[in-house]
């Protein structure tokens, strides 16, 4: 189904709804065309807006997550400067 500007506004939000209702949903897109009525080429349009407002991201698997979702699974950034440390010697 091709979508209109205001029903475009409301596949946004549905699809901002589902993912904040439900934490670490991950869909592909075939599953959100399910979920919502939507053909291919809205579906994709609709997904390509929420990831460049930084809502979702795309996962290497095709999946689409909430970007904070993502992030959580990148490997975090460690310090690793050398603090330096005074040595206890006996004599």
């Amino acid at each position: 189904m091709a979508v209109n500007t205001s029903d475009y506004q409301q596949v946004l939000k549905r699809i901002r709804a589902e993912y904040l209702e439900m934490p670490g949903m991950r869909l592909k897109i075939q599953q959100v065309q399910r979920l919502c009525g939507l053909d291919h080429s809205t579906c994709i349009r609709v997904l390509d807006s929420l990831v460049e407002t930084k809502f979702l991201c795309v996962k290497s698997d095709g999946t689409y997550a909430r970007l904070t979702d993502c992030e959580r699974l990148r490997p975090v950034a460690r310090q690793t400067e050398l603090q330096p440390k005074a040595f206890l010697t006996s004599s």
